[in-house]
C-alpha cells in the first residue's frame, strides 16, 4: 500500500481543508463536495484526511463494522454477543465510476448458492465505507443508477438490499466526499444537495506558492517514507486536536442569537427545504468546538454559510456557485444581537487562529512563508468578469455583414421527450432506449463472451433437467458453461445532442431571437438532466463554425448560446455540411454513443449558387446515414412559407414549431425522432 500524502504538506487550499477537518470532528456535518480545475490537489487533500481520523472499534469478524458498545440489532453478521471488540483505522473506500450496482450494494454469493445450496449475502462498498470514509471521484460522472443507491443510503443511513431472493438491510453511515471538475458536466441537484460543503478549488497564480507546492511534492516522489516521516509531528498535533475537538463538541453551546443568524441567512438566500439550517447549524458548532471554544459566534456563523450554502442557492445548472458576501454581512449584522446581550460578534477583538481562516495549522517547516498561503486563500474564488463583456468583440471578418449584437435569451421552460428510436447500447442516461448494464431484466441469452450479469433463474432452469444424468448427490447444483446464461437488461441511455442553430439575418429580429435562444436554452436544460453530450454548431453569413465541441459541459453550450450573434446570409446548407463533419469524428471517438441532430431554423437558405437545392442534398446525406434528426420551426409571422417543414422531409425528421417544443403544449407529444425511418432502427438493432 502506497504511503499517503501528509494532510499538513498540503500548500495552501485553506478552504478545502478546513471542511474536511470539520467533517472529521463532527461527521454529521453531511460530507464534503470538492469542485475545482485538475491538478488542484482535490484528491490528494481527501486520502489524506483518513491518516488523520481517530482509530474506530468494531466487532471483531463482523464484516459490516458493527460498534461493540452499539451493535446493530438488524446486522446480517449478527447476534453480536457483549464484547470489548477491536480497534482498527478509519476506511476510506473509493467508489469507482463505472462500478456496478452489486459492487455498490452487495449481492448474492453466486459461488456458494450453486455450490452449496445456500443463501450468502456477499457485502458491497457502502458496507466497507460504514463508521468511514465513501470517497467518490469525478462524481458527476457517476451514473444515474449509483447516485439513487447512494441518496437511499444516504437518507436512511441503512442499505436494503432486495434481490435474486435474498432480503438484507444492514448500517451505512459513511462521509461522503466527492470530487468533481465542472467542465465535465454538473451534478444531479438531489445529489447535490445530499453534500453538506462545497468548496471551489482553484491552483494559485503566486509564483512563490507555486514553486513550494512543486518543492514539496518532488520530495514526496523521491522518496515518500522520509517525506512523511518529515511531517509526522504536525500529522501528530493535527490528529491530538481533531480528538479534543471531538470530545468539546457536545458541550458547545448554539444559542438562541447564533440560531436565528442562522434561519435568518438562509432565508435571505432563498434555499430550498431546512437541510440548510440544520448543516449550518451543524458546522458552526463544529467550527467552535474546531477553534477550542464552547460559544457559537458570529464568526463561525459566516463561516458556516460560505461552507453550506453556495450549493444550495443555484436556481439552475447554468447559474455561477457563488455566495454574495456584501449580502451575508448585511444579513448578519441586521440579526446580530444588542450590544451587551453576551451574543458574541464584536465583543472578541482577536479571534486569532480560530477566526474565520478555521484555526489551520501554519505550514512552517518546508519553506512555504505564510504570505503565499494567504495569496492562494485570496485568490481561489477570483471575481468573474461582467457578462456584457464578451458580447462587446466582434465576429471574425467576413461572417456576414449587418451583424446585431447578441439578444438574451427567454426564460427556459420544459420541453417535449426527444429520443432516438430504436434500441441503443450507449452510455447510460436518461434520454432513450437501450440495452445497459443496469435497468430492468428483460430476459436471458446464452453469453457470447465473458459472462458479466448471470440470469440466475433461467441459469438453474437450464442445468436442472440435467441434474440426474450428471450424478447429483449433495445439495450444491451441478452446472456446467452451457448452462450460465447473461441476463439482458433495458434501460435509457445518454445521447449526442447536437444542436445547429441559424444565427443569419433572417433570424435577427432581437424579439424573436431571444425566444429561439429560449427554446434551445430550454433544450440544453433537458439535456442536462437526461446526461447527455451536446455539441453547438452556429451558421450564419458565409460559413459555419462548431461554437462548441461535443463536450458534457452543458453549461459551456448554453455561455456560448448566450453570446451567439446575428446577422448576415443563411449557409443552410454550410451548417448542415459542418454537422455532419462533427458527428463523423464523434462516431469514431464513441461509436456506441447514437447521435440526435436538433436544426432550429426558419428553413431560409441563401447565399451562393442555389443555396435550396444544396442545403437538401445536404440534408439527404444526413437521412442516408440513418441521423435521427428533428427541425425546430421557428418560423413565425401570419404568413408562413413551410420551409422547415421541407427541410424536415429532406432529413426525414421530425418537425416542430417553437409552440409545440413546450412540454404543456395542447399540439400533442412529440414521440420519437423519425430520423431516416427504419434505417436508424436497423442501425441500432
Amino acid at each position: 500500500m502506497s504511503t499517503p500524502y501528509p494532510f499538513t504538506a498540503i500548500v495552501g487550499q485553506d478552504d478545502l481543508r478546513l471542511a474536511l477537518l470539520l467533517n472529521a470532528v463532527s461527521p454529521a456535518v453531511g460530507g464534503v463536495l470538492v469542485r475545482g480545475e485538475k491538478g488542484t490537489a482535490k484528491s490528494t487533500a481527501v486520502r489524506a484526511l483518513a491518516a488523520l481520523l481517530p482509530q474506530v472499534p468494531v466487532v471483531a469478524h463482523c464484516r459490516f463494522s458493527c460498534d461493540p458498545a452499539a451493535p446493530d440489532p438488524a446486522c446480517p453478521d449478527g447476534p453480536h454477543a457483549q464484547e470489548h471488540g477491536v480497534s482498527r483505522d478509519a476506511r476510506m473506500v473509493e467508489l469507482p465510476v463505472g462500478a456496478s450496482e452489486d459492487r455498490l450494494v452487495g449481492a448474492l454469493d453466486i459461488e456458494r448458492a450453486l455450490s452449496e445450496g445456500v443463501k450468502a449475502f456477499e457485502p458491497g462498498l457502502l458496507a466497507d465505507a460504514h463508521r468511514g470514509i465513501l470517497y467518490v471521484d469525478e462524481v458527476n460522472l457517476l451514473h444515474d443508477h449509483l447516485v439513487d443507491l447512494l441518496l437511499d443510503a444516504a437518507a436512511m443511513g441503512a442499505s436494503y438490499v432486495e434481490r435474486e431472493g435474498v432480503s438484507v438491510r444492514h448500517a451505512a453511515r459513511f462521509l461522503l466526499v466527492g470530487t468533481m471538475n465542472p467542465e465535465e458536466g454538473e451534478l444531479r441537484p438531489q445529489l447535490l444537495d445530499r453534500f453538506g460543503l462545497t468548496v471551489e478549488v482553484a491552483a494559485s497564480r503566486d509564483t512563490d506558492l507555486r514553486v513550494e507546492v512543486v518543492r514539496r511534492r518532488l520530495a514526496y516522489d523521491d522518496d515518500p517514507a522520509a517525506f512523511t516521516a518529515k511531517w509526522a509531528g504536525e500529522e501528530a498535533d493535527l490528529r491530538e486536536r481533531i480528538v479534543a475537538a471531538r470530545a468539546l463538541l457536545p458541550q458547545v453551546r448554539l444559542g438562541d442569537d447564533a440560531l436565528r443568524q442562522i434561519a435568518a441567512t438562509c432565508a435571505a438566500f432563498e434555499v430550498d427545504g431546512m437541510r440548510a439550517d440544520i448543516v449550518m447549524a451543524r458546522t458552526a458548532t463544529a467550527l467552535a468546538a474546531w477553534a477550542g471554544r464552547e460559544d457559537v459566534q458570529e464568526e463561525d456563523v459566516r463561516q458556516a454559510a460560505l461552507l453550506a450554502l453556495p450549493h444550495r442557492r443555484r436556481r439552475n445548472p447554468f447559474d455561477a456557485p457563488g455566495l454574495d458576501e456584501d449580502k451575508l454581512d448585511e444579513t448578519l449584522e441586521q440579526n446580530s444581537p444588542p450590544e451587551g446581550d453576551g451574543g458574541g460578534g464584536d465583543d472578541d477583538p482577536d479571534p486569532g487562529p480560530e477566526g474565520p481562516g478555521g484555526g489551520i495549522p501554519p505550514q512552517n517547516d518546508g519553506g512555504g512563508p505564510d504570505a503565499p498561503e494567504r495569496a492562494e486563500s485570496e485568490q481561489g474564488s477570483a471575481p468573474e468578469p461582467p457578462q456584457e463583456q464578451p458580447e462587446q468583440q466582434s465576429a471574425p471578418a467576413g461572417k456576414g455583414g449587418g451583424e446585431q449584437p447578441a439578444a438574451r435569451a427567454a426564460e427556459p421552460f420544459r420541453t417535449k421527450m426527444l429520443s432516438v428510436p430504436g434500441l441503443g447500447e450507449g452510455a447510460a442516461g436518461r434520454r432513450s432506449r437501450a440495452r445497459t448494464e443496469h435497468g430492468r431484466t428483460t430476459g436471458a441469452v446464452r453469453p457470447r463472451g465473458a459472462l458479466t450479469k448471470l440470469h440466475l433463474a433461467a441459469t438453474v432452469q437450464a442445468a436442472a433437467p440435467h441434474q440426474h444424468a450428471r450424478g447429483r448427490t449433495g445439495r450444491g447444483l451441478v452446472v456446467r458453461r452451457d448452462d450460465l446464461r447473461q441476463a439482458t437488461r433495458e434501460g435509457r441511455e445518454g445521447n449526442l445532442v447536437l444542436f445547429v442553430v441559424d444565427a443569419s439575418g433572417s433570424m435577427a429580429a432581437r424579439q424573436r431571437m431571444s425566444a429561439v435562444k429560449g427554446a434551445v436554452l430550454s433544450l440544453l436544460l433537458d439535456a442536462y438532466q437526461r446526461r447527455d453530450k451536446v455539441g453547438l454548431v452556429t451558421f450564419r453569413g458565409k460559413e459555419a463554425e462548431v461554437a462548441l465541441p461535443p463536450t458534457s459541459s452543458v453549461d459551456a453550450a448554453a455561455a456560448r448560446l448566450e453570446l451567439l450573434p446575428t446577422g448576415g446570409r443563411t449557409p443552410l446548407a454550410a451548417g448542415l455540411l459542418k454537422a455532419h463533419d462533427v458527428l463523423r469524428v464523434e462516431r469514431l471517438r464513441d461509436p456506441s454513443r447514437r447521435p440526435l441532430l436538433v436544426v432550429v431554423t426558419d428553413g431560409r437558405a441563401t447565399g451562393g449558387p442555389d443555396p435550396v437545392a444544396l442545403a437538401g442534398r445536404a440534408a439527404r446525406l444526413h437521412e442516408a446515414e440513418g441521423i435521427a434528426s428533428v427541425v425546430v420551426d421557428c418560423e413565425s409571422g401570419m404568413v408562413r412559407l413551410g420551409l422547415a417543414a421541407e427541410l424536415a422531409r429532406e432529413l426525414g425528421a421530425t418537425a416542430v414549431t417553437l409552440e409545440e417544443l413546450r412540454a404543456d403544449s395542447i399540439a400533442g407529444l412529440v414521440k420519437d425522432v423519425q430520423g431516416a425511418g427504419q434505417g436508424a432502427t436497423r442501425r441500432a438493432a
